[in-house]
C-alpha cells in the first residue's frame, strides 16, 4: 500500500519533467467516467466491472422516446415524438406502430393489468383508450399538454396537465374527468401513488411537490430550489424519492407561472431539511402500475419549460456552474434528505428496485444505483438521454431520445464488456513501457493504440495484439504524442480493474532562450551634459533577443556598443530563458575577443539569469558574449539537450583619452589653445573645459562633429579676467572614459 501511494505520487512530481519516466494512470470514479463503458458497471469504490449486458437496442426513427408503458405478455409500449407515433416492441426487441396520434407528441402513456393502454396526446390533445391495436378518445383534456398519467388504486386515471397546471380524475368507465386539483403552476409534470393511496404531483416552474389527498386539498410537502419537479416515487414504508432539474436553465419566475389562483385548500407544512454529503446520492422509485409490473413515474425527456414555454418569459439559456439537479427523499415524518446534487448531469427518471434506487440522466444517457448513500453506475447506453425506466421481471429497460431508442438489459457478464479509456496526451512524442493494472480475478484483455492527433483518426496505429500477462506487458505501440487504452471482458468473466498504468519517456525539448542583455551598472555617473557639474544618469544596455535583432543603442551610432569604465563600474550580463516542459536549468556564460575563434568559459553551472563581471579582468577590445542554457538538472544525461544564445559585439574600454593642450596664448583678455585628443579604442563623443572650477562649458571639433578616436578642437575666449586662472579640459570618449589635462594662465 505504501508502494502504491508512492508510486501516484511520483508521478505527480515528475509529470512535468520531460525525459524521466512518468506515468499516466487511471484510477477512481472520475477518472473511469472519462472513457467509454459497454456493459460495465463502475462501483461506488471505483471498481470496473461487468454490469448489465445490451440484450437488445430497437431504434424507432424517432428523434424522441418520451413514454413507456409494460404489457401483461412481456412487450413494452413507447410513445415518441415529433410524429406523434406509438410502438409495441416485442419481448425480442421488434418494433411495431401501434398508433399514431393527431398531435405531435405523446408525452405520457400507462397501461392496466389487462394490457389496456392509456395515451396523452399534446398540444392541445386528448387521452385515447388504445385496445388490441384500436384507439378511441375518451376525453378532450382542456389544457394544452398532457404531461403524466397515472392509476390509481380502483382503476381511476389521474392526468397531470401544462397550462394550465391541473391533476385530472378520470373514474373508470367515465367519459368525463373532474378537476382534482388546481395547482395555480404553469404545468403538473410528474404524477405518482402513495403509500397512503394520496397522489402525489410536481409542478413546473416553482418545483412544488403536492399531496393530494382528496378533491381539492393538498399538502405541499415540499418546495424545491430547482424549477420542476421531474420524476417521482414512493415505496411502501411511506418514503417519497423526487427529482428535481432544471437549475441550468433561466425558467425560475418568482411567482405562480399560472394565472388561475389556486382555490383548494393547501395545507403547508415546514418539513425538516436534512443535507446530506454530495458523495451520497439517490432516493428510491418507482409505482407498480395496476399489470403487476414495476414502471416508474411517468416523465417527459424535456423538461416542461423547454416544450411548453410556460411559466416564463424569459428566453431558456444555459447558465455553468450552478446546480443542475437533485434528488430528495421525504420521510413519513416530513424529513427532507438531499441524497444527491450534480452540476454536470439532469435526472430525468427514477425507478425503485427493492431498498435501491435507479436513476437516469442526460450524460451519455447513464444509469445508476443508489443503496444506502452509494452510488454505482451501473450502465452508459451512449449519446442521449435517458428519459424514462422501466422493469419487467428483473430486467431493466431503458427508453433514450436523440435519437429514439429502446433499450433491453440482461444479467452482468451475459455479453462481452469493454472500456475504452480516453486519450491521454504526453505533450511531446514519447516511448511507452509496460502496462500495468490492479484489481480482483483474471481474463481481462487489453490493446493500445497511439498517434500525433488529439482523435484518433486514419493516421493513428492499428489496436495492438492482445495484453493478458502483467509480466509480459511492454506496448508495441509506436512512439507517439497520444496513446489510448481498451479493456476487454469476454463473456462470462467475472473479474474486476481498479486501477491502469502506462508508463512513459516523453521525447525531451530543448530550453528556449529568449534573449541576453549586457548592461553596465554604474552607481555614479561623472558626464556632464552643457554646463552642468557632475550628474547621475544610466549606463548603456545592450539586447539581444532569440530574433537575432538588436535594438539601436542611444549612446553611439555605431552597432558596435560599448561598456564604460568607472570606479565602481560593473558589466552585468543577463538573459531570459524557460523550457517547454517545464524542465530546471542550468547555465555556462563564455566570452570571446572579436578577433578569436574559440569561446572561453567564464562561469559553468550557473542557475541564475545574471552574472556581475569586473571590467578590468578585460583588456580593451570587442567582445562577444554567449550563454549556453542546459536541461540536464531534470533529465537523464543521453535525454538532456541544451540551446544557446550570443550577444552582438559589445566594446569594453577601461583606457580615457589622451589629452594634450597645445599653443595656448593669452593676449590680455583673449585666449586661444588647441587641443589634441586621442583614444585607442573607441571614438570621442563630448569636449568640454572649466576656468577655476567653475562650469564646464562644450567645445566641438574643429571639423564640427565629435565622433572620431582623434579629434582637434579649438579654444577660442574674450574677456579674460585679467590675473592667474586654471585652465582644465576634459574629454569623454563613447565608454565615458574621461581624460584631463590643465594649464596655469598666467
Amino acid at each position: 500500500m505504501q508502494l502504491r501511494l508512492f508510486t501516484a505520487l511520483g508521478a505527480l512530481s515528475l509529470a512535468a519533467s520531460a525525459a524521466t519516466s512518468t506515468v499516466w494512470e487511471v484510477n477512481g470514479f472520475s477518472d473511469f467516467l472519462k472513457g467509454r463503458l459497454v456493459n460495465l458497471a463502475l462501483t461506488a469504490d471505483s471498481l470496473l466491472q461487468p454490469g448489465p449486458s445490451v440484450r437488445w437496442s430497437t431504434p424507432l426513427d424517432q428523434p424522441a422516446l418520451w413514454s413507456i408503458a409494460a404489457a401483461p405478455d412481456g412487450s413494452m409500449f413507447a410513445s415518441t415524438g415529433h410524429s406523434g407515433k406509438v410502438y409495441s416492441v416485442a419481448a425480442d426487441g421488434k418494433a411495431s406502430l401501434v398508433w399514431s396520434a393527431p398531435q405531435s407528441e405523446v408525452f405520457a402513456l400507462v397501461s392496466d393489468a389487462q394490457g389496456v393502454l392509456y395515451a396523452g396526446s399534446s398540444p392541445n390533445g386528448s387521452v385515447y383508450r388504445i385496445e388490441s391495436a384500436n384507439a378511441k378518445e375518451i376525453w378532450r383534456v382542456p389544457a394544452k399538454y398532457v404531461w403524466a398519467l397515472k392509476l390509481g388504486r380502483e382503476g381511476e386515471l389521474y392526468i397531470a396537465t401544462g397550462e394550465p397546471g391541473r391533476v385530472y380524475r378520470l373514474a373508470p368507465g367515465a367519459t368525463n374527468a373532474e378537476l382534482y386539483y388546481e395547482t395555480g403552476q404553469a404545468n403538473v409534470t410528474a404524477l405518482a401513488i402513495a403509500a397512503n393511496g394520496h397522489v402525489l404531483a410536481g409542478t413546473d416552474p416553482n418545483g412544488l411537490l403536492y399531496e393530494i389527498s382528496a378533491p381539492g386539498k393538498a399538502n405541499m410537502l415540499y418546495d424545491s430550489s430547482l424549477p420542476e419537479i421531474r420524476a417521482i416515487a414512493s415505496d411502501a414504508k411511506g418514503n417519497i424519492y423526487v427529482s428535481a432539474m432544471g437549475g441550468a436553465l433561466s425558467t425560475r419566475t418568482g411567482g405562480a407561472a399560472s394565472s388561475t389562483a389556486s382555490t383548494a385548500t393547501v395545507v403547508s407544512s415546514s418539513p425538516t431539511v436534512i443535507t446530506v454529503s454530495e458523495a451520497k446520492e439517490n432516493g428510491v422509485n418507482a409505482d407498480n402500475d395496476q399489470s403487476g409490473v414495476k414502471v416508474s413515474s411517468d416523465t417527459s425527456k424535456t423538461s416542461a419549460a423547454q416544450a411548453s414555454g410556460a411559466g416564463s418569459s424569459a428566453a431558456i439559456t444555459e447558465v455553468s456552474g450552478v446546480e443542475k439537479s437533485a434528488i430528495y427523499r421525504i420521510s413519513s415524518e416530513g424529513a427532507v434528505e438531499t441524497l444527491r446534487t450534480s452540476k454536470e448531469d439532469n435526472v430525468y427518471d427514477l425507478l425503485l428496485d427493492g431498498d435501491d434506487l435507479l436513476f437516469s440522466t442526460d450524460e451519455e444517457g447513464r444509469i445508476y444505483r443508489w443503496h444506502d448513500h452509494h452510488t454505482t453506475l451501473i450502465a452508459e447506453p451512449g449519446n442521449g438521454e435517458t428519459t424514462r425506466l422501466a422493469q419487467v421481471g428483473g430486467a431493466l429497460f431503458a427508453a433514450m431520445s436523440n435519437p429514439a431508442r429502446l433499450f433491453a438489459f440482461g444479467a452482468p457478464g451475459s455479453a462481452p464488456s469493454s472500456y475504452e479509456s480516453q486519450v491521454h496526451d504526453s505533450i511531446s512524442v514519447a516511448h511507452w513501457g509496460h502496462l500495468q493494472w490492479h484489481g480482483m480475478g483474471a481474463g481481462v484483455v487489453f490493446l493500445t493504440r497511439t498517434g500525433n492527433t488529439a482523435r484518433p483518426d486514419a493516421t493513428w496505429s492499428a489496436w495492438s495484439e492482445p495484453i493478458t500477462d502483467p509480466t509480459h506487458s511492454l506496448l508495441k505501440s509506436p512512439p507517439a504524442r497520444f496513446v489510448q487504452w481498451r479493456a476487454e471482458w469476454p463473456t462470462g468473466t467475472n473479474a474486476a480493474i481498479s486501477t491502469v498504468d502506462i508508463p512513459y519517456l516523453p521525447q525531451n525539448g530543448p530550453p528556449a532562450l529568449h534573449s541576453i542583455t549586457v548592461t553596465s551598472i554604474v552607481a555614479t555617473n561623472p558626464q556632464k551634459s552643457g554646463g552642468s557639474a557632475s550628474s547621475s544618469s544610466s549606463a548603456y544596455s545592450i539586447t539581444v533577443t532569440d530574433t537575432g535583432e538588436a535594438p539601436a543603442a542611444s549612446s553611439a551610432s555605431s552597432a558596435t556598443q560599448s561598456v564604460s569604465h568607472l570606479q565602481s563600474t560593473q558589466t552585468q550580463v543577463s538573459w531570459q530563458a524557460d523550457d517547454p516542459d517545464g524542465d530546471k536549468l542550468v547555465y555556462s556564460l563564455y566570452f570571446r575577443a572579436e578577433d578569436e575563434t574559440n569561446w572561453h568559459l567564464i562561469r559553468s553551472r550557473m542557475f541564475e539569469n545574471s552574472l556581475l563581471l569586473d571590467p578590468d579582468v578585460f583588456a580593451d577590445g570587442r567582445y562577444y558574449f554567449k550563454v549556453v542554457a542546459s536541461d540536464a538538472p531534470s533529465n537523464a544525461i543521453q535525454y538532456s539537450q541544451q540551446a544557446e544564445i550570443t550577444s552582438s559585439p559589445v566594446l569594453i574600454d577601461n583606457t580615457p583619452p589622451v589629452v594634450m593642450l597645445s599653443n595656448v596664448k593669452r593676449d590680455g583678455g583673449v585666449l586661444d589653445a588647441d587641443i589634441e585628443a586621442d583614444d585607442k579604442t573607441s571614438p570621442l563623443r563630448l569636449c568640454e573645459y572649466s576656468i577655476d572650477a567653475g562650469f564646464w562649458q562644450p567645445v566641438e571639433a574643429v571639423e564640427g562633429v565629435t565622433d572620431s578616436p582623434r579629434e582637434h578642437f579649438h579654444l577660442h575666449l574674450d574677456n579674460l579676467h585679467s590675473g592667474e586662472h586654471l585652465l582644465v579640459v576634459r574629454v569623454y570618449d563613447t565608454a565615458n572614459n574621461a581624460g584631463l589635462a590643465r594649464v596655469t594662465l598666467k
